[in-house]
């Protein structure tokens, strides 16, 4: 079993050197690429752990896009964004007890209106 971890540490280090030495001095964080070679080297299982974790300077990845299917079907647009109501809630309150003495006094009207046509048919 320990022949299996020292195995690993190796193969870790190994792909920590190929990749320190191929990748561009501007991908490179932190420290000179130098350093990185005599860190990796001299301490392998830490300096693999610090390489990978931050040393190095990953690709931004993007969101995978889904399939099209048809070749001429363009992006769908985004939905629409409901309307935002910007009003404070005091303003709410206001606007709804409003309509509720608007809806109040409809009643009231529509009440008068089917009193008078029922004294005007009698």
């Amino acid at each position: 079993m320990p022949y299996v971890f020292s195995l690993l540490v190796l193969v870790g280090m190994v792909f920590a050197v190929v990749d320190i030495i191929l990748r561009d001095e501007s991908q490179v964080r932190h420290l000179p690429k130098m350093v990185w070679l005599f860190l990796v080297i001299l301490l392998p299982l830490l300096g693999t752990i610090l390489w990978f974790a931050i040393g190095r300077e990953y690709p931004e990845r993007q969101a995978p896009r889904p399939p099209q299917f048809a070749p001429w079907a363009s992006e769908p647009a985004p939905p629409a964004a409901a309307p935002r109501d910007t009003r404070t809630t005091e303003q709410q309150l206001a606007d709804l007890e409003r309509e509720i003495e608007e809806d109040r006094l409809r009643a009231e009207i529509a009440r008068r209106r089917a009193q008078q046509q029922g004294t005007a048919d009698d």
